[in-house]
């Protein structure tokens, strides 16, 4: 099987550090099996940053789970001779 690398477009990313800092996250590197100071630091944050979003992305859709069900409940249309029936025949079934 042969593989194939694919190609990605590559962007830079600088920041600096303090000395202690710098030194703290290459122990963490170090100490979490990492390769390099850059896999740490990237897959790191990467992870951090799917965390973040998934719970935003949570929080929006229940707020807007909570909207669609307020409304429902405060605009509900009248119900119909179908649902009216329905409710009558539910009564007569639960009286036996």
């Amino acid at each position: 099987m042969e593989t194939t690398e694919l190609n990605q477009e590559k962007a830079r990313f600088d920041t600096r550090l303090s000395k202690e800092q710098k030194m703290f996250f290459e122990r963490a590197a170090r100490v979490g099996g990492y390769r390099s100071l850059t896999d740490f630091v990237v897959l790191t944050v990467q992870e951090k940053a799917k965390k973040i979003i998934s719970e935003k992305e949570q929080i929006l859709a229940s707020k807007k789970d909570s909207e669609i069900f307020f409304d429902a409940i405060t605009n509900s249309p009248k119900a119909n001779k179908s649902l009216i029936n329905a409710a009558s025949e539910y009564k007569v079934l639960l009286s036996k």
